[in-house]
């Protein structure tokens, strides 16, 4: 069964009850979740998701930090760590696509979608569907 890629975007949402992404999220998820989907995203993606929230009260952050560590915990999800290689294969396609807005973590992303032959993505970022994605949010 092919694996779902999880951004930022989506932890962002699930993570905010009054995001506007919050409800489909949670439906989305769980619905792969119970399909028994397994999915992948990276420590640049949780670090993404840390950065959103670092200006957040103190007990926002550290609820963040519960919900990164309940994450890297879950079994059916996988966490690709950072490695030069990634970090350099991610460089070139930001290098590339200089006419784009798309983040370094976005690279880094799109970088492990493909090395993995992922499609589908967890987010509500149009990057991914400019790079022949499938945005599922």
């Amino acid at each position: 069964m092919p694996s779902i890629f999880v951004d930022s975007a989506y932890y962002i949402a699930v993570f905010r009850p009054r995001d506007q992404l919050h409800a489909r999220a949670l439906a989305v998820g769980s619905s792969l979740a119970r399909d028994g989907m397994s999915f992948v995203t990276t420590d640049a993606v949780l670090v993404e998701f840390l950065s959103f929230v670092a200006r957040t009260p103190a007990g926002t952050r550290l609820a963040a930090v519960e919900f990164v560590q309940d994450v890297r915990t879950r079994p059916a999800l996988d966490v690709v760590p950072q490695t030069p290689a990634l970090f350099d294969a991610a460089l070139d396609l930001y290098r590339r696509r200089a006419d784009k807005t798309y983040s370094m973590v976005d690279c880094i992303s799109m970088v492990v979608c493909r090395q993995r032959k992922i499609r589908d993505v967890l987010t509500a970022d149009n990057d991914f569907a400019q790079e022949g994605f499938t945005v599922l949010l």
